[in-house]
């Protein structure tokens, strides 16, 4: 078809303003097989992460059955729509060795570092969305995403170091203007302008580096080790935005659509925060379709998770501790409830990728996103019993529609295989108990 290409959008006009509309993903813009750019450029492979806070009701949670054909209990039942898009991982642990159970805390910075804490506040270092961001984050406009539906943008569970806390976007209305904003780089436009502010920055950091060069002539060895730390930083820097001054690759799935008319109202209502969550999932979602990142964090509550159920007096995490198990169902009612909203989130996230289509399957298709909570039984603030998910085949490198049961494994196998699969080759990972070089073989092609 002579001048029809994935460039192609289709124009109209509303209210005397011009309307764009990208088209979807059609056979002539793939290669044979629609596993590809026709270019034969592979669609990028993404990586993200979502939790969720005070663990899992064992009797209610763990599916009997491991392997594929499991029955859903009833705390995940809702999950039964994407069964086929998941995988289900029970019985692990977060090994503490010689340092304390740090309520609430352990049990993520262990999952996502590798490493037990000593003490509050103690991040050994960067979490493994970090680590994978510095691997496959460098050529899109942002390294990395981070969202929250808390409405706290200090809610985050994403550090670059010890005091480097990644921020996570609490607002959608902000959120859509800092991805969609005058500053978005439309993938599907059939002009480009670059950004007059990124190339002004690029000029200003270029100075910088010369200026480095220039005074590692005249320090020690030790004050030449952090310069060449830093000066790597501003490379990846001054790379990340080399790409934005370039026209993007049209993307048929990017429609980034309105922003939202308003932001929910401030609470933690397990309403409201489902209605943020979902608002900001979406964007999250549109964000990796107009490849503005390939890495990506979404927290749908904080660790200590003090969401409230309208007409109960007591939040979730004073719940954990005060309701008593009932003796008939064996768990704890209330505390399940909050579980399965939870769940009925994680369900929602899910879907909000697999509903994109890209080349012959879906956006999910293309991503491996790893859920995970904090706690095993929360009323005891157990390190073990642990349980998370998979979502998404990562290009075709995992298999999905399985329940593997862990067998009082470190938690770091989930990390790790998660890791190996986005091309980190890493011969192990983790500190002394939590080190692992196994990766879960049962879910990778």
């Amino acid at each position: 078809m002579t001048g029809f290409n994935r460039r192609r959008v289709l124009r109209g006009m509303l209210g005397g303003s011009a309307v764009t509309v990208a088209l979807p993903f059609l056979n002539c813009f793939l290669n044979g097989n629609g596993t590809a750019l026709a270019s034969g450029k592979p669609l990028p492979v993404r990586f993200g992460t979502w939790t969720w806070g005070l663990g899992i009701s064992k009797s209610v949670f763990v599916p009997k059955k491991v392997g594929t054909n499991y029955e859903f209990p009833e705390e995940i039942e809702c999950l039964k729509p994407i069964q086929n898009q998941i995988n289900v991982l029970t019985n692990y642990t977060a090994f503490r060795d010689a340092s304390e159970n740090i309520c609430h805390y352990t049990g993520w910075v262990t999952t996502r570092t590798g490493q037990a804490p000593a003490q509050q506040n103690d991040r050994p270092g960067e979490t493994l969305d970090v680590t994978i961001a510095n691997k496959i984050g460098r050529t899109t406009r942002f390294k990395m995403l981070t969202a929250t539906a808390t409405g706290d943008g200090r809610a985050s569970l994403s550090y670059e170091g010890q005091t480097s806390p990644v921020p996570a976007e609490s607002s959608p209305i902000d959120f859509y203007t800092r991805l969609f904003g005058p500053s978005f780089p439309d993938p599907n436009a059939t002009t480009f302008t670059p950004n007059p502010r990124i190339m002004l920055r690029r000029s200003a950091l270029s100075a910088v580096t010369d200026d480095i060069k220039d005074i590692n002539r005249y320090v020690g060895a030790e004050d030449k080790a952090r310069l060449d730390q830093y000066f790597t930083g501003l490379r990846a820097i001054e790379h990340q935005m080399d790409q934005q001054l370039a026209k993007p690759e049209p993307l048929a799935a990017c429609h980034p659509g309105t922003a939202a008319d308003h932001d929910p109202i401030a609470g933690i209502e397990v309403k409201t925060l489902s209605e943020r969550h979902n608002m900001m999932a979406d964007l999250l979602a549109m964000a990796i379709a107009c490849d503005q990142t390939r890495v990506f964090n979404m927290f749908y509550a904080a660790s200590t998770a003090n969401t409230v159920k309208q007409g109960y007096e007591k939040p979730h995490h004073t719940c954990t501790h005060e309701e008593p198990v009932d003796a008939a169902l064996g768990y704890q009612p209330v505390v399940s409830w909050f579980t399965r909203r939870s769940m009925e989130s994680w369900l929602y996230f899910v879907q909000a990728f697999e509903k994109i289509k890209e080349g012959d399957g879906s956006l999910l298709d293309n991503m491996l996103i790893y859920g995970h909570s904090e706690q095993g039984f929360a009323r005891i603030h157990s390190l073990d019993g642990l349980a998370a998910f998979t979502a998404g085949r990562a290009g075709g490198k995992v298999k999905t529609g399985y329940h593997i049961d862990g067998k009082d494994s470190a938690i770091t196998e989930i990390g790790y295989t998660a890791m190996r699969v986005m091309g980190l080759d890493l011969p192990r990972w983790g500190t002394r108990s939590n080190t692992t070089s196994k990766v879960i073989s049962d879910i990778l092609v």
